[in-house]
């Protein structure tokens, strides 16, 4: 394969959740840069419009590496992914903007939430807890799978046949189940799940709800990449580390009297020195979307400075 073409996106249709700020909106434009075709989408109408002006100004202006032949669309639609009646109405959406056909999903859309458990006897039980946890994990974790469900029909490239002959119903979204091949898919359709290293190692702070979804989007990953695999879709997940954004810098409701902003306290607690940026998280998100990474599937990806992989148990401590 020409080495031009190998980490490639160019004309790639591509839907990104909670794309209008944050680790979305850097992996929405990155892909822009690219010459992906993308619809980024949040809750909030107003955003989502800013966001997508943003991306095609700043795409027009810096010399984009898309040439004029292929030339990135920037679309916008406000939804709400914590539901499963509005993951349904996202993909209609998607079906109707990209003609039944979806490259790559990026289910990025998340949140957060904090507050002492309260373990104490007698101490006083909050009555936010029951809300706090339906709100992360409705959106976390229950509306990445019910997405990713109604998007299927778009990203399959593969045509199912059971032992028997059969064939299973994987509909390319337009009913032309029998255009698909049976062979394996070198480009397949992927999906890309943002989880977290706080997926991995609980952070400091009360984000139980929070920490638990991330553990669930990563093995709710390895699930449906099985899942999915025979229908010619890859599903891997980017656990990023942290990056400046208004969810990590929420943190410094944690981390105040500690000296510093939150940037310099966290970038001190990270082997490489720094937080990540829109680099690093749409860099990741273009390997798994290439031909690059056609055959990885399951792959949890730490793109985090080492917190995870590069961690010691200090000496000091023992």
């Amino acid at each position: 394969m020409a080495s031009n073409t190998l980490f490639s996106v160019a004309g790639k249709n591509v839907l990104v959740t909670g794309g209008s700020r944050g680790i979305g909106l850097m992996i929405a434009n990155t892909f822009v840069q690219h010459g992906a075709n993308v619809l980024l989408t949040s809750r909030d109408p107003k955003a989502c419009e800013e966001a997508a002006n943003s991306l095609l100004k700043n795409n027009t202006n810096s010399g984009s590496t898309a040439s004029a032949s292929t030339a990135a669309a920037v679309h916008h639609v406000a939804s709400n992914v914590s539901t499963r009646e509005g993951c349904k109405a996202l993909a209609q959406h998607a079906h109707e903007i990209f003609h039944g056909k979806l490259d790559v999903l990026i289910n990025n859309a998340g949140t957060s939430w904090g507050e002492d458990p309260a373990y104490d006897v007698g101490a006083r039980q909050s009555g936010r807890m029951n809300w706090g946890w339906d709100k992360v994990m409705d959106l976390n974790v229950k509306g990445m799978f019910y997405l990713t469900r109604e998007c299927v029909p778009m990203l399959t490239r593969r045509r199912v046949v059971d032992a028997d002959g059969g064939e299973n119903n994987n509909s390319n979204g337009d009913g032309a189940t029998n255009q698909l091949p049976t062979v394996p898919a070198m480009d397949p359709g992927r999906i890309i799940n943002i989880g977290s290293v706080a997926g991995f190692m609980p952070q400091d702070a009360p984000t139980h709800a929070y920490d638990v979804s991330k553990a669930a989007v990563h093995h709710l990953t390895k699930k449906i990449a099985a899942d999915l695999a025979p229908r010619g879709i890859t599903v891997n997940a980017v656990a990023p580390g942290y990056v400046p954004s208004r969810m990590s810098m929420g943190l410094s409701t944690w981390t105040e009297g500690e000296g510093g902003s939150v940037e310099e306290q966290v970038s001190g607690t990270i082997p490489m020195g720094r937080m990540g940026n829109e680099d690093d998280m749409g860099g990741a998100c273009l390997y798994l979307s290439s031909r690059a990474g056609s055959w990885c599937t399951g792959v949890i990806l730490n793109v985090d400075g080492g917190t995870v992989g590069a961690a010691q148990i200090p000496l000091s401590s023992l």
